[in-house]
């Protein structure tokens, strides 16, 4: 049995859009095409918008925790080019 729908069924069209788009960015995403491209087929002109609506990149991935751990675990400071004094 079909859900409700409301306004000439205009809200499942759009969920039905953004579910096509969200598959065609992670479809884009596993063949390893670069983030801008994705972007810019969606025509979204800032790429944060893609990598956050449908990349789905609001989350940290292993390798930065790994490469935080391993910073703070040898205690030394990444090279800046500011002489501390």
């Amino acid at each position: 049995m079909p859900g409700p729908t409301c306004c000439g069924g205009a809200h499942a069209r759009m969920s039905a859009a953004h579910t096509m788009r969200k598959t065609t960015a992670t479809a884009l995403d596993d063949k390893g095409v670069h983030t801008r491209l994705v972007a810019d087929h969606l025509d979204h002109s800032r790429v944060p918008m893609a990598q956050d609506v449908y990349l789905a990149r609001k989350t940290v991935t292993w390798e930065a925790a790994d490469a935080l751990e391993d910073l703070l675990d040898n205690q030394s400071a990444p090279k800046t080019g500011i002489n501390p004094g």
